[in-house]
């Protein structure tokens, strides 16, 4: 099995039990047909960074705990259902991973909670040493039809995405969507003392809107325009137009030029946006407005994956963690509902997104593989495919380890500076 991410995926997993596969192979690599399982957290974290940590809110924590961990087993309940309609053998379902905190045995499968829900898998009987079940049974999953597997691996996704969009739908009705308005220009925020914007004149709650040869659109994208044009202009001054309280303003900029060859000012940006909420008053307006907003949310999603794709040096730092996920939704669930709502939506989005992709571990991953099967007529080389899927799973489960860390030093020095 495998620990969730802040991206996180869906996978073939390990026994939590045993912490290897129920029936090792002749080389050591964990039987992958044995498990689909998700790595919740990494598939979810392409949520960027949250400043602050409050440290009285448990019971908002506690939300985002049980949104991330009813994501990861609405996931499994899609993999579980597709396999039992079918008539497909099932030996296990599990959610979360680690020690078991409650497991039942029903008929053939076995039901458990586990101690850390980051995480999630549904298992099959095909290579368990212990099973009673012939290996050319025609219902284990590895002996049935492809058309049959398809649908098993993508379930998960296609539960998930129904998911988001019913709760999207749920928020039209109730606390209302909320939609962006963006106006021309973007705001300065913090200032750092003694750094170039400040030398330059700028003032937090200043409007910039024209930086440069840029006039600052109102757009989705003037941030990122802005960002880009001072971070590939280091040491060229850069003419501001400026609207404070109201009244004009014409200074001038040259970003300081970073060890890594790219322009910063020192000065925190945002967009310049209002929110603004609306409530459906009959189920109809409910379902347009909630697959509205399920089909931005995924473009969100979308964008990110392709800024973490063609720039991951300066966007790999908005990859959170299982404990940064966490973080993002206690936050969320302390100051709005209608957050709330967006963060359950948004963790359903990326888990059904990342796992979508065409990469070793994920059920695109083993989507792709059965797809070669069916053009080719025949299955794949067994050892082949095991191959590349555990070292899927390697990489994905050294990065879910990696973000773990990170996010224990980043709340840890948010602790230090508290005390």
């Amino acid at each position: 099995e495998h620990p969730m991410p802040a991206l996180s995926s869906d996978h073939k997993a390990f026994n939590p039990d045993t912490h290897v596969s129920s029936k090792p192979t002749r080389t050591g690599l964990p039987s992958l047909p044995l498990a689909l399982g998700s790595f919740a957290a990494l598939s979810a974290g392409i949520l960027g960074p949250v400043s602050g940590l409050d440290l009285a809110g448990a019971g908002s924590v506690l939300e985002a705990v049980l949104v991330l961990g009813a994501t990861v087993g609405f996931h499994e309940l899609g993999h579980f259902i597709a396999a039992r309609s079918q008539g497909i053998h099932v030996s296990k379902f599990s959610i979360g991973f680690g020690p078991a905190l409650v497991r039942v045995q029903r008929g053939e499968v076995e039901y458990a909670l586990r101690a850390l829900p980051l995480g999630g898998y549904v298992g099959f009987p095909d290579d368990d040493p212990n099973s009673t079940i012939p290996k050319d049974d025609p219902d284990l999953l590895r002996n049935r039809p492809v058309a049959d597997r398809v649908r098993v691996v993508i379930a998960g996704v296609v539960f998930n995405v129904l998911l988001a969009a019913s709760i999207c739908t749920a928020q039209a009705l109730t606390v209302g969507t909320v939609e962006p308005i963006y106006s021309p220009g973007v705001l300065v925020g913090e200032v750092q003392r003694g750094a170039i914007g400040e030398r330059a004149g700028l003032q937090r709650g200043d409007l910039l809107t024209r930086v440069g040869p840029l006039t600052v659109p109102s757009s989705e994208s003037s941030l990122s325009e802005v960002v880009d044009l001072i971070s590939e202009n280091p040491g060229r001054q850069l003419a501001l137009d400026v609207v404070r309280g109201g009244e004009p303003l014409s200074l001038a900029v040259a970003p300081a030029e970073q060890p890594d060859g790219r322009g910063r000012i020192g000065v925190a940006l945002a967009p310049n946006v209002v929110l603004r909420r609306t409530k459906a008053s009959d189920p109809v307006t409910a379902l347009r407005l909630g697959a509205s907003q399920t089909a931005r949310l995924a473009g969100v999603i979308w964008k990110g994956l392709s800024q973490l794709a063609t720039n991951f040096q300066r966007t790999s730092k908005a990859v959170s963690g299982p404990l940064g996920i966490l973080r993002v939704g206690a936050d969320v669930a302390r100051n709005d509902s209608a957050g709330l709502f967006q963060f359950a939506a948004l963790i359903n989005l990326n888990l059904a997104i990342v796992n979508s992709l065409p990469l070793p571990a994920l059920d695109g991953g083993y989507l792709v593989f059965l797809i070669l099967e069916a053009v080719r007529g025949r299955k794949l080389d067994e050892t082949v495919e095991k191959t590349v899927m555990a070292s899927g799973l390697l990489l994905l489960t050294s990065l879910g380890m990696f973000l773990i860390l990170r996010d224990v030093v980043s709340l840890g020095g948010q602790l230090t500076r508290l005390l």
